[in-house]
């Protein structure tokens, strides 16, 4: 330094609690292992739904997922006996985790879904409750039936931080929504995701990779039948829409109760003003125009948009699937068209 004088020296705890610039999540690299281990609970345990444990190390711009491990399935226990008991056997599963040395960081949690269907207000409450103590977790999204077409269905959400904001504040509003210029894409965010492998492990698949191609062939990816999928797909999409429509009476019930109600304040209004003019001409003292009390005057409650926003995510969900596999089944359907001319 220029007086010569060295400088200060910094202990480590003063080092760790020094403030570090917090670079935005934009991968989340999940080990081949963590990914064969979600997909084989959640197909084991079809039809009904699994969710379970992430662990692994968040590091600068991306988080790591190295092990997970799944929830006991629910049965018809007591709710509350079945939240204690899960709560224990995750504390439980934790502890044997760090005794054996084993990443045990929670990171978020996975779980599986039918048909891409987990745009709820249910996914959204366990974001929050993960968020109080996790900053950025991540929740892995799993759609068994949807891989069997031959799409690997893995992808990792988070909530955005402008929605946790209107969320926590109850300010799910139109008015709200507008100002924060929120609409219904930007409640969810999808991080790429990445699947990983050590050196050790890629060795051993290397070794292990027959040394002729395999010459069984998938017969699966022949199969021109579309009913099962698009049926279910479109029925799912239909049952959306006419929630979408129930949603959008509540608004409409809203504005026509809201234009009577200003049509009522207008009308005392008028007849307030009338009266208070006859009070002056006979020189009296003048009524006042505004009477919190009177129930003309009560403010009526604005529905939430939260519902209509995920019906309308999810049914962007269901035109994406169906615009996806219609579009190889479509191809399918041109080559074999093709082969029986030849």
């Amino acid at each position: 330094m220029a007086d010569g004088n060295p400088p200060p020296l910094r202990s480590f705890a003063q080092a760790a609690q020094a403030e570090v610039e917090v670079q935005p999540l934009r991968v989340v690299q999940i080990e081949g292992l963590v990914a064969l281990k979600i997909i084989k609970h959640c197909k084991e345990c079809m039809p009904a739904l699994v969710t379970g444990q992430l662990l692994g190390l968040d590091i600068g711009s991306i988080l790591e997922v190295t092990n997970c491990f799944p929830f006991p399935s629910r049965g018809g226990e007591d709710e509350d006996e079945l939240d204690t008991d899960g709560a224990n056997y995750q504390l439980e599963m934790m502890r044997c985790l760090r005794e054996v040395n084993v990443d045990n960081n929670t990171v978020g949690w996975y779980q599986s879904t039918y048909m891409g269907s987990f745009q709820t207000v249910e996914l959204i409450e366990t974001f929050l409750n993960y968020q109080e103590n996790i900053k950025r977790c991540v929740c892995i999204i799993y759609d068994p039936v949807r891989s069997g077409q031959g799409v690997l269905a893995l992808k990792a959400l988070k909530l955005s931080e402008d929605f946790m904001e209107l969320y926590r504040s109850q300010s799910l509003s139109g008015e709200k929504l507008r100002e924060k210029n929120m609409a219904w894409t930007h409640i969810f965010e999808e991080i790429p995701v990445k699947i990983s492998n050590s050196a050790l492990v890629s060795s051993l698949m290397t070794e292990l990779e027959p040394e002729a191609p395999a010459t069984q062939c998938d017969f699966d990816r022949l199969v021109l039948s579309t009913n099962p999928f698009m049926e279910k797909n479109l029925e799912f999409l239909i049952e959306c829409m006419d929630d979408l429509s129930m949603e959008q009476q509540k608004f409409q019930y809203y504005y026509r109760n809201l234009s009577r109600q200003q049509a009522q304040q207008q009308a005392w209004l008028q007849k307030r003003r009338t009266e208070n003019a006859a009070r002056r001409a006979s020189g009296e003292e003048p009524l006042p125009e505004e009477e919190p009390n009177n129930p003309v005057f009560k403010i009526l409650p604005e529905p939430s948009r939260l519902d209509s926003y995920l019906i309308t995510n999810q049914i962007s969900n269901y035109c994406s699937q169906v615009n996806g596999f219609a579009g190889q089944s479509l191809s399918k359907l041109y080559l074999m068209d093709a082969f029986h001319e030849d």
